[in-house]
């Protein structure tokens, strides 16, 4: 790697670093309060003002990311958005840029982010603690082979979506959830036996779960497909503006009522929902060839 692009990508690490550890002293005093004063009022305008922090700290990172790595996004589709609504975001999921990606996309242009996180990644020096003061809901998933010996713990998973997405009935939000649950590789491809090209096979039952919890407040969804043209980078050769083109497609669509039902107990309905969620993924399997294919469009 050229040294002046290695210095490139060390300065923006440090910014993000240096950001992130002055946004999180407010960060955690909010979410102290939020402890000690377990009111409905003040939790919910102490959760507006943590979700300012964190817009705020997206924006400085927005900054830095096209001052320094100076990586161009191409956008194409949906772009009417607004702040004041609840809003399901789904995307194919290869890198840890997604997520920068993402909020470069939709920072103040919808609510505020809450990914789907993984329960392990609360560990995450300082991100994880920021992470639980905003009220990412943390997941736990259990393998086949656990509820096997286990049973008990059927449901459990269902369950904390549930309460996850009860905190975001009373405010915008928008909810990302990644179908695949994992980041793409070759490996993992040729092992599921993908039915698609350049996708993980999705998983229907979580969105299905994130769906329903939010009792209808979700009626639109932001599908969002992100494509590397030069291959799959790793975070640090974004920060070091390795990645000159992004290319991105957005669509957004309604979320009906036919989309909503007992996924766990209802063996009709989780079938039909199964096939429309395998029928948006082949829909973006293709979308994915043809930006790889295209040219540019607008620049973000």
């Amino acid at each position: 790697m050229p040294v002046f692009a290695a210095l490139k990508g060390s300065a923006s690490f440090i910014l993000i670093v240096m950001n992130t550890l002055i946004c999180f002293v407010p960060v955690m005093v909010l979410a102290l309060l939020k402890c000690v004063l377990p009111f409905v009022a003040v939790r919910a305008l102490l959760n507006v003002v943590l979700d300012r922090i964190a817009t705020f700290w997206i924006g400085v990172n927005n900054i830095n990311q096209r001052c320094l790595g100076r990586s161009k996004v191409d956008v194409s589709g949906a772009r009417d958005f607004v702040l004041n609504d609840w809003y399901m975001v789904t995307a194919n999921h290869q890198s840890w840029v997604d997520i920068l990606v993402l909020q470069r996309l939709f920072n103040r242009r919808i609510p505020f982010l809450k990914f789907f996180l993984k329960r392990e990644l609360i560990w995450v020096p300082f991100i994880g603690l920021a992470w639980w003061a905003l009220e990412f809901p943390f997941m736990k998933r259990y393998s086949p082979a656990l509820l096997k010996k286990r049973p008990e713990l059927k449901g459990k998973d269902i369950e904390v979506t549930k309460r996850a997405c009860d905190k975001f009935q009373h405010f915008p939000v928008s909810i990302m959830n990644f179908l695949e649950g994992t980041r793409f590789t070759g490996e993992k491809h040729h092992q599921q036996s993908s039915h698609y090209k350049h996708l993980l096979m999705p998983k229907a039952g979580g969105l299905s779960f994130a769906l329903n919890a939010m009792d209808g407040k979700l009626h639109k969804l932001i599908d969002v497909t992100i494509v590397y043209p030069n291959g799959i980078p790793s975070f640090f050769d974004y920060l070091c503006g390795k990645v000159k083109v992004i290319k991105v497609h957005i669509r957004m669509m309604p979320i009906d009522s036919a989309l909503l039902g007992d996924y766990q107990n209802d063996a009709e309905y989780r079938a039909s929902f199964q096939q429309w969620v395998n029928d948006l993924w082949q829909q973006k399997d293709q979308q994915f060839e043809r930006l790889m294919q295209s040219g540019g469009n607008d620049c973000d």
